[in-house]
């Protein structure tokens, strides 16, 4: 890859698990990182410098959406710009649907999905100023397939799916590449929920790699890249090719016709939503016309 000694990175829930080795793998890169966690980021800043990087530690609540610009301002202000970020930091608070408080929903909503947000609305304008900037969302298998007790998790982790599509599309003209990362490894937060043989296996530095190509200069941008344990796969949204009614557009029609609107054999990725409009309308044209 790309030299990519003296660019900035903020790095968001960077105190430990994911976040602290996203740090310590772009530190080694020469990348200066903001390490921002509530808890022990200033551990992870001691780690960086010992090895001879440069990092400063940030306590900031990112669901605080002043709060987050100030901490990339202080970034711009410390380093004179900001390449990088990792939208990382996030909370479990999992309960099947039926019980679960909606405090605790929007808690979790306030984390991951808003807190990424507001850091990114922070950073934007500058990397949209210097033509330059790498942004990394952290999804989830819970948000791309679902998981049993998570639908405040799954809800915020398929948002930042969304918003990587429209930020990829409106950041490509700027400079701007915009990608998910969507990790299985044994942290803090997944304490419990992974077996002590899966665990063995997918340490967060396993994940790392994926994190450091998804911001590198030649980064892909609006990909989602699963990875842990040493094992990357792509995910994508595809579409079933389209299959057009005509005179029998109805519920009865969809259901006589269900083997084949829904089959995924001859599937297409779509690049944005206007793309679905077009293909749907020369479809529809084409029923008619035949």
């Amino acid at each position: 890859m790309k030299d990519m000694a003296g660019q900035i990175a903020v790095i968001t829930g960077a105190g430990g698990g994911l976040g602290r080795a996203h740090a310590l793998a772009l530190a080694k890169r020469g990348v200066k990182i903001v390490v921002n966690d509530l808890g022990n980021a200033q551990g992870v800043v001691d780690e960086i410098t010992a090895a001879g990087g440069e990092a400063v530690a940030d306590s900031t609540d990112i669901s605080d959406r002043a709060a987050a610009a100030a901490m990339v301002e202080a970034a711009v202000e410390r380093w004179g710009r900001i390449d990088i970020l990792v939208n990382n930091a996030g909370i479990l608070r999992d309960k099947s649907f039926a019980k679960m408080d909606l405090g605790d929903f929007d808690k979790v909503i306030a984390v991951h999905l808003t807190g990424s947000v507001n850091c990114t609305k922070a950073a934007w304008p500058y990397m949209v100023e210097q033509g330059y900037g790498r942004i990394l969302m952290t999804t989830s298998a819970s948000g791309i397939y679902g998981n049993f007790g998570q639908s405040n998790y799954g809800a915020a982790k398929s948002g930042l799916v969304g918003l990587m599509n429209v930020l990829a599309i409106e950041g490509a003209k700027k400079g701007i590449k915009v990608n998910s990362l969507a990790p299985t490894a044994f942290t803090q937060m997944t304490d419990g929920l992974i077996t002590e043989e899966a665990a063995a296996v997918l340490g967060p530095e396993t994940v790392a790699p994926a994190a450091e190509f998804l911001v590198s200069p030649d980064a892909p941008t609006g990909v989602i890249l699963g990875a842990g344990g040493g094992v990357f796969a792509v995910s994508e949204m595809r579409e079933a090719a389209p299959v057009s009614l005509g005179q029998d557009a109805t519920a009865e029609g969809i259901e006589g016709r269900w083997a084949e609107i829904s089959d995924l054999s001859d599937s297409h990725h779509l690049a944005a939503a206007f793309e679905q409009t077009r293909l749907y309308v020369e479809t529809a044209a084409a029923g008619e016309d035949a």
